[in-house]
Formats: C-alpha cells, structure tokens, sequence
C-alpha cells in the first residue's frame, strides 16, 4: 500500500480550498459591472437584461391573472366608473327654476368571492336593508363573480348601517340620482331617468339622444356641473295651476281623464302640458299604466267642433268664401248616400260665416268645405300638418287616423271634426296658426325668442284669414258657446267641441269627448288654452249636459283667470278701439 506523500491534502481540505477561491471570483465579477471600463460592458448588459426580464415577468403574470379573474377587479372599477359618470344635466324651467337635477347618493355592492360565510352576510344585510329579497340576494352572493349589485340608492342613514357591519367584500359605490323636486308637475314633459340615470321618456330621453350617453362614455360629463342646463319652455308657476283645474275639473266633472295645454302662439312655446292621470317621475311605477298616457301627445281623438276652424279658415283663404258668405241650413239635416248628418242644435235658417262658427252649424261647416272641395280640402289639412305623425322634442307621439279612402262623405265628417283623429297638441298647433298672423311653425318644450320661431315659420294662410278667424272666435266669447271662458278684461275668443266617442267601431251617444279652446286677447293673440276632458258628466248647473261648454269651457275660464296674470297679460276693461279694422271695413256680420 502506497502512503500518501507529504503534498497531497485530505478531500475536505481541498473542497474549502476551492470555495475560498470561488468568492473571490464572484466580487470580481460584479466590481467588473459597476466598473466604467469598455471591455467590461458585458456583464452590465447582462444584469439590465435580467432585471428587465424580471418587470416583464412579473407584468405578464398580473395581466394574466386579471384575465382569468376578469369580474374581480376589473368589474368593480368598470361598475363604479359607469356608476360615477352617469351624470345628468339640469332642466330648468323658463325661469330658471329646478324641474330636474342630479344629487349624490351611493349603492352597496358585494363581492362575492371575498365574503367567507354567505348566510350570516346575507342575514345580517337583510336585517339592515329589510326590502332585500333574502333568497335572491343569498343566490347573488352564492356566485363566483367579482361583483354583484346588493341595493341600488341608499340613505345615508342604511349606509351607516351596513358600513357598522364590517362585512369583508361589502362596500359602497357612489352615484347620482335624478330627482324631481316638484313631484308630479309637468310629469309627460320631463319623462323620467332609471336607476342607471338613462332617460327613459320626455325631455329625459330627448337629452340622451343629443348625445349624452356618449359624452358619459367617455368619461367627459361626470358631474351635472359639467353640462349646462337644458331650459324648457314651461313656466313652472302655470303648468303647477293647469294641473289643479285639471285635476278639480276631473273629479267635479265626473270625467274619466283630463288634458290640457297653454302655447305661446308667436313663438310655438308650450309655456303648460298636463295630461291626467299622471305618475310621479321619482317613482314612476305607474308610469307604463295604459291610462297614464300623455293624451296630448300620444292620444289621437276626433276634435269635434273645434275642427270647424280650420274648415272655415280654409274656405276663406281659398277665396270661394268670403266673410259675408252665407249657407241654408233649411231641414237641418244632409244626406250622402245612406249617410244623414243632422244640425245638432239647428236654426233652420240661412247663415252667414260668422253665424255658422257661432251656432257651430253641421250643414254651413260641410258646405264651406265642399266649396273648396275634396282634393282641396285633403291638400289645406295637409298644409296645416293635420295628415301627418307630428314631432317634437318629447319621443313619445302618434300617427292621426286618416281614412284610407278620402271622398265626399269623408270632407263632410271631417268639416265639422268627425272622421279625422288627430294628437290634441296637433291640433292647437294648427289653430295657432290661424290666429298668430296665418304661421305655421313646429311647437316646441324648450325656451325660444319669435324671431328665432318666425326663421322655421311657414305661412299658410293670408293674414285677412287670420283677422277673420281671431273676429269670429271673439264674437264666440261674446255670444256664442265660448261664453263660459269669457274672462273679464282679457277679450277672450274661443270654440268648443264635442264628440262622441268611437267604442267598438261604432259612436257611442253617452260617452264624449269634450274640447275647448280660446284665444286671449283676441285681437292680438298671445297665448291660447286648451281644456279637455274625457267622457265628463251632466251635473245640476248644467241641466245634465255633458257637452263642451259645461265642462272644459268652465275649466279653461278658470285657466285664463288664474294664469293670464302670471303670463303679464294685463287686463283691459274698455274694449280696443278698432280691433278688426278689416272685418268692420267689410261690414261683417256682428261688426255694427
């Protein structure tokens, strides 16, 4: 056996002898990093290079990660980002007084994954906000999304309530609310935003489809601060004062719904809309109700004899009537066919153009139209936007129910406001016309100056038409069926009319639909009322009439009276000294 020389170190000696010359090498290595020498770059190069690949990794690993959990993080904030920028302008009325604003307010929202025992959260949660459905909220926090909606606007009281139960993955989101600080008022006008604050009817969805909903999406609308208001052309002080004669008028007169109106004629304003029954827009459960319609805009009703205006405007502006024209109602009744059509309270008499519009004759109005005749008559009604879907800033309106086959008999229906269904706003929009001066122009919910209106004015009748028709509508307050809205002071003209309604193809006798409208002053025309009532009563003053002049005549008086001061129309209790020059030129019948 060979001894082992006097050299050669044991096995372990020479391992430590080994390590001690590796960490010299390893300082050496990265003085060579941080030394500034060119040759020693290498090394520098590669520690960039790692920790690079390192930040690279580790970037990856998260992008990953919230890919795979996509509703845990990124749900929250994409649900409290659109929460947060649904923002919403104010709408004011004419005034400057808040019809609708934004305020802060804040929801709970769960995440699911975080909460450990799903019971006693769902338990405790319903203890506190005691309207939770406890099964659906317990399914809700019994997923495995990142996010989920446990109340949407709560108080701050609720808030406090659920923050002092110190559930982990419960938290709040803030948002804002619309609200309607005047309730009911104008409720068909402004519509309603949902709970996500996306207009749903009225001005509310008109604001959104101007753009809105882009402007939030892109995060460049926030706060209702950050929009300017959108101002209507209401006046609050008198859409408050129409709804409560409305509303009176309805329950005094028995009738099933009520509606009414006040425009502004030289400019096309609705200064008031009401349509009864209504809803309240911060809780608009019954909103979708099938009686809660705007019957202004939405419904479509023969106007009975408010239409004869339009029938005797069109034959004077056509020329082949004048104002001293006059028409035999001899037998009081006309027959077309197997068709009868009867006076409703006949004189038997000749009449001239004033009178017929007076005695609200059947026979006149049909011979006036039948002057013009059928193709005339279709042409003049399409002239004043009659034959058409009207539209305005409100989304919500309807088609008029024209007849398909248009001959003689249906000229004669429609002269006296039977066989033609139109919006009742339509139909204002139309009268306006006759009484501004012979302008046709679009109406409109938000504020506007006359010369802005009279730049999308059409004209569609002379304006000795327009005299004509402001004089006979005065002689109407004076003496005829318009008495009941005959205000003292404020020269009033106006029309009634009654229908009876269609039920099941065929009129019914006892059920009408009553209309009224009026002018004030007539000789310049500022604004013009509409009152209408749906299937009213007979009661003891009137003798058991339902007819026009017992129910929406009696309410539009009250209107005028209340609201002409408000509008700055002053009272005049000595008659203008030559309101109709022409109409006294021409020697008009009731001019002397």
């Amino acid at each position: 056996m060979t001894e082992p020389t006097h050299n050669e170190a044991p096995q372990d000696q020479q391992d430590e002898a080994a390590e001690a010359m590796a960490k010299p090498g390893r300082l050496a290595w990265l003085r060579d990093v941080f030394r500034m020498s060119g040759e020693k770059s290498q090394p520098r190069v590669g520690l960039v290079i790692l920790c690079f690949s390192a930040l690279f990794v580790a970037i990856t690993g998260r992008l990953v990660m919230l890919a795979a959990l996509p509703n845990e993080q990124v749900g929250l904030r994409r649900a409290t980002s659109n929460a947060i920028s649904a923002a919403r302008p104010d709408i004011v009325d004419r005034n400057g007084e808040v019809m609708a604003t934004d305020i802060r307010t804040v929801s709970v929202f769960a995440e699911p994954r975080k909460i450990l025992d799903k019971d006693e959260a769902t338990e405790l949660l319903t203890a506190v906000l005691p309207d939770l459905d406890a099964k659906d909220l317990r399914d809700k926090l019994g997923t495995k999304k990142g996010f989920v909606w446990v109340k949407r606007e709560i108080t701050p009281r609720q808030q406090a309530e659920v923050h002092r139960l110190g559930i982990p993955g419960v938290g709040f989101v803030p948002e804002n609310k619309r609200v309607y600080p005047n309730g009911t008022a104008a409720a068909h006008v402004l519509g309603f935003a949902n709970v996500d604050n996306v207009g749903i009817a009225g001005i509310e969805k008109y604001i959104d489809s101007q753009g809105l909903q882009d402007l939030n999406g892109a995060g460049l609308a926030t706060e209702a601060t950050d929009l300017k208001p959108v101002q209507l052309s209401i006046d609050l002080r008198v859409q408050h004062l129409l709804r409560d004669e409305l509303f009176k008028g309805m329950e005094r007169f028995k009738a099933i719904a009520a509606a009414g109106a006040i425009m502004d004629v030289n400019t096309g304003e609705v200064i008031a809309l009401a349509s009864l029954p209504d809803f309240d827009p911060n809780n608009p459960v019954d909103a979708l109700e099938k009686d809660r319609i705007n019957r202004m805009n939405v419904g479509v009703y023969e106007m009975g004899s408010t239409f004869k205006a339009l029938t005797i405007a069109m034959a004077l502006d056509s020329g082949k009537v004048n104002i001293n024209s006059s028409f035999s109602t001899a037998g009081g009744m006309m027959r077309f066919g197997r068709q009868v059509i009867k006076e409703y309270h006949g004189t038997g008499r000749t009449l001239t153009v004033p009178e017929v519009f007076l005695h609200s004759s059947n026979m006149g109005s049909i011979k006036m139209a039948l002057a013009v005749g059928v193709e005339g008559h279709k042409a003049f009604l399409k002239k004043m936007w009659q034959l058409d879907r009207m539209t305005t800033e409100l989304p919500e309106s309807a088609s008029p129910i024209v007849p398909q086959r248009w001959g003689e008999i249906n000229t004669a229906t429609i002269a006296f406001g039977h066989g033609l269904a139109v919006a009742p706003l339509q139909a204002l929009n139309a009268v306006a016309a006759l009484v501004n001066g012979g302008y046709l122009m679009k109406p409109t919910f938000l504020k506007r100056t006359e010369e802005d209106a009279r730049k999308v004015a059409t004209r569609v009748i002379k304006p000795e038409t327009s005299e004509a028709m402001r004089y006979i509508m005065r002689l109407n307050g004076e003496r005829g069926s318009a008495r009941k809205a005959n205000v003292e002071g404020y020269f009033v003209g106006g029309k009634t009319g009654t229908a009876e309604k269609v039920i099941n193809g065929r009129y019914a006798k006892n059920k009408n639909f009553t209309t009224f409208t009026a002018i004030a002053p007539s000789d310049k025309p500022k604004y013009l009322f509409l009152a209408i009532y749906d299937e009213p009563k007979g009661y003891a003053e009137s003798g058991g009439y339902s007819t026009a002049a017992w129910n929406a005549g009696v309410t539009t008086g009250k209107l005028i009276e209340r609201a002409a001061p408000i509008l700055g129309l002053a009272p005049r209790f000595e008659p203008p000294p030559s309101p109709f020059p022409l109409m006294a030129r021409l020697g008009a019948w009731g001019s002397r």
